[in-house]
């Protein structure tokens, strides 16, 4: 039977592997509007593993700056420079 320590880890591996899928999604897609998209995701499943290290005050901070502040100012970026990568 699982206890509340083993589900916690369980939990912390699932939001790492998450967590590493959208980081390599976000290097490698030529969209940068998705690749802005992958970004937030990956910085919810960072947040997801600062609340399960009871750090809820880093959470706090985190969730505003890398999800709410970071993809808006790159999204701004993005419209100003056009939304996908051109390769030569």
């Amino acid at each position: 039977m699982m206890d509340y320590v083993d589900l916690v880890f369980l939990m912390m591996g699932i939001t790492a592997v998450i967590s590493v899928s959208f980081t390599f999604l976000a290097v490698k897609t030529k969209d940068l509007m998705h690749a802005v998209i992958f970004s937030s995701v990956q910085s919810i499943a960072y947040a997801l593993v600062y609340f399960l290290l009871m750090a809820p005050d880093i959470v706090l901070v985190y969730v505003a700056v890398s999800v709410g502040i970071y993809p808006l100012i790159l999204i701004l970026v993005v419209k100003r420079v056009g939304r996908f990568e051109v390769t030569a």
